[in-house]
């Protein structure tokens, strides 16, 4: 089974500034942290594109404002994970745990979210322009004034979901399940 670097998981611990420089010194470094442990960990603001984050478990961790740019999170588990305001463009979240976490104004552009738990998800005004969404379970989600421009959402689950203000301009809703959706003010 393949478990994360053990050198990239010790700098991790000693701290956002400490990873953070460490980074910034090696940037052709791709951080490797395939099943870490990181549940509840202090992590807004960790600077960790192209990471690979792939079941690492970040229950309840703190990750606002965090740089995951084309970070590999298949498989990872993030439920209760604070998101706010995290740079998500492009990256690599199939299947992954996100159950009642808070994504809110997070950017999701082009992120691949197939298959996802994104049940009682935040994603208030959250950019998923073009992010593909297919059967992801995003019963209950607030996807209140969030940008789905584009966005793939075929054979999504978005029972109870609000859409309030939501832009759904080419948004790809076959199959999708809107039982309850609250589409008021949505632009479709």
């Amino acid at each position: 089974k393949h478990m994360a670097e053990k050198e990239h998981l010790a700098i991790l611990r000693q701290g956002i500034a400490a990873w953070n420089t460490w980074r910034r010194e090696n940037p052709d470094i791709r951080p490797d942290l395939h099943g870490a442990l990181l549940m509840d960990t202090q992590l807004a603001g960790v600077y960790l594109p192209e990471a690979d984050l792939s079941e690492a478990d970040l229950t309840k961790a703190q990750l606002a404002k965090a740089e995951l740019a084309k970070a590999k999170l298949a498989g990872a588990n993030l439920p209760e994970a604070d998101l706010a305001h995290a740079h998500l463009t492009k990256a690599d979240l199939r299947d992954a745990n996100l159950h009642a976490a808070n994504l809110s104004e997070a950017n999701l552009t082009w992120a691949d979210l197939r298959g996802a738990d994104l049940s009682a998800t935040n994603f208030t005004r959250a950019n998923l322009r073009r992010a593909d969404l297919r059967r992801a379970d995003l019963h209950g989600a607030s996807l209140i004034e969030a940008d789905l421009l584009g966005a793939a959402l075929t054979a999504a689950n978005l029972e109870r979901a609000s859409l309030v203000k939501a832009n759904l301009q080419g948004a790809d809703l076959v199959e999708a399940n809107l039982a309850e959706a609250n589409l008021s003010w949505a632009n479709l």
